[in-house]
């Protein structure tokens, strides 16, 4: 890192453009903070590779403790002396229409760059990684609308003022699986609320947020209300930690989620995480299985595997247990595994080395445990990019590591069971309670199935999450809860004011 020069703390203009190195090359040399794109304060870059050729795609700065103290700066002041939180709800919900607005035309482009960043399915990005923080924006610019700041409640000496004000500060840290969609759960709530927010995207997926920065200052969004700086682990760190910070917004590990929780606990900071999970799809033994396995194939294998909610343990009966195994193997072999910018492909690489190794290396714990691959294993689908073969485990109990620790990955358990009871209790033997889903065809028996299961999000013959309802999980899957009227509280503080006469 070289040392900061007087030029590095002088603005850079309010225009930003981007470098072409080649044909597909992304080069960044500015950090988005204050409204305005500055110089980094050191000279180190974050190397963008497409998970399917191996090649840099794009390059950003490298986020230094000391940008993340200029991007903290600027929300400070944004917070504490400019417009944005004293703005009604319903001037900051009109704002965020703007930014609706402008998203929508370019949701195109979002889904094809997350798909260049990671490598999902096209068809992924465009039905849920772009589309999906698109439909966040929507629903808060709506709610925000009508939304009342003060209430009045009768007590027995007087009327009192309930009062919501924004939490202030917000540091949002997010991961690489669904880059737009995670930073959206929290970037759109706090936007209503009045706060201000430096984001700090993942390293392998900094380039869909100069994309949603360009759109920011497009929709006249105050200058340090939303900051934007990608960094690695250590400036991550000295951001959640920093004094000035109100709330910080996590998704992640459950392992991060709880070196966060401590460093927020230790300063009786606001925090959210939304963290890992290993959730179950029940399949009761009178559900159409070809009829569902579609609908399952998203479910748990979404995003190549890499989704907190995938459906990855499949819970089956003793009595049809081999035909669910058939069923779900057919359903495995059926997605082509490819170049995740060709429609045609169902599952892609995964984002980088180390994940394809790391997902490599549960296949062959599960082998190890004794569970048999009826397929997939550990010969790569392409000699090139980072792939995995879609493996499908039998035999397995949940007592195994790949029925109990979040692979990651496009790798499926199916557990047996004894009898509905045994399959409930299988499916809340967990150390997570994010997301489940039970299969049958009976849907309102499927709904005293739901009501059983201690995780957070779960889906009827299906899995759904939507913009208006909240989103979050139970046990070591996280604390609070995103989206809705739920996700808004959280970055509110209730203020109660009591008077006579």
């Amino acid at each position: 890192m070289r040392a900061r020069t007087e030029h590095d703390s002088v603005s850079l203009g309010t225009k930003h453009s981007v470098k072409r190195e080649g044909h597909d090359m992304r080069q960044h040399d500015t950090l988005f903070i204050g409204g305005e794109w500055v110089a980094p304060a050191g000279s180190g870059t974050i190397e963008v590779v497409n998970p399917h050729t191996e090649q840099v795609i794009g390059r950003v700065p490298d986020g230094t403790p000391a940008d993340m103290d200029r991007a903290v700066a600027a929300a400070r002041e944004a917070f504490d002396h400019g417009p944005w939180p004293r703005l009604s709800f319903a001037e900051r919900a009109e704002a965020i229409g703007r930014l609706a607005e402008i998203y929508a035309a370019k949701q195109g482009e979002m889904a094809a760059l997350i798909t260049e960043e990671m490598g999902s399915p096209i068809t992924f990005s465009q039905l849920a990684q772009a589309p999906q923080p698109l439909g966040m924006l929507q629903y808060y610019a709506e709610y925000g609308r009508t939304f009342q700041q003060e209430e009045q409640r009768p007590g027995l000496f007087g009327p009192s003022t309930v009062r919501r004000e924004p939490v202030g500060v917000v540091a949002a840290v997010v991961p690489w699986n669904v880059p737009q969609f995670v930073s959206m759960t929290k970037i759109a709530p706090a936007l209503l609320a009045g706060c201000t927010i430096v984001l700090k995207p993942a390293p392998e997926t900094p380039l869909d947020a100069y994309l949603l920065a360009e759109m920011v200052q497009e929709a006249g969004i105050p200058g340090g209300v939303l900051n934007i700086v990608p960094a690695g682990r250590e400036s991550g760190e000295h951001l959640i930690s920093h004094p000035d910070v109100d709330k910080v917004a996590f998704t992640g590990s459950t392992a991060a989620g709880r070196r966060i929780a401590a460093i927020c606990g230790e300063q009786l900071k606001r925090c959210s995480l939304e963290l890992g999970g290993k959730s179950a799809a029940i399949v009761l033994d009178d559900a159409d299985l070809g009829a569902s396995m579609g609908m399952l194939a998203i479910a748990s294998l979404m995003n190549n595997g890499q989704a907190c909610v995938a459906q990855t343990r499949i819970l089956a009966s003793h009595r049809r247990y081999d035909e669910v195994v058939e069923a779900v193997a057919g359903m495995v072999t059926s997605q082509a595994v490819g170049d995740p910018s060709d429609p045609a492909t169902g599952i892609g690489p995964l984002v980088a080395k180390r994940q394809q190794e790391r997902v490599e290396g549960y296949i062959k714990i599960g082998m190890d445990e004794g569970a048999k691959v009826v397929v997939g294993g550990l010969d790569r689908p392409h000699d090139r990019g980072w792939y995995v073969a879609p493996t499908v485990f039998s035999g397995v109990t949940n007592d195994m590591r790949i029925a109990r620790e979040e692979i990651f990955g496009p790798v499926l358990a199916v557990i047996p069971y004894e009898d509905e009871a045994d399959a409930i209790r299988i499916a809340n033997d967990s150390d997570y309670g994010l997301a489940g889903t039970v299969w049958t065809a009976d849907a309102d028996h499927g709904m005293d199935v739901a009501r059983q299961v201690r995780t957070g999000t779960y889906g009827v013959n299906c899995f759904m999450l939507e913009a208006n309802v909240p989103f979050g999980g139970y046990k070591a899957s996280g604390v609070g809860r995103e989206l809705g009227p739920e996700g808004l509280s959280s970055y509110l503080e209730y203020k109660t004011i009591s008077r006579l006469g």
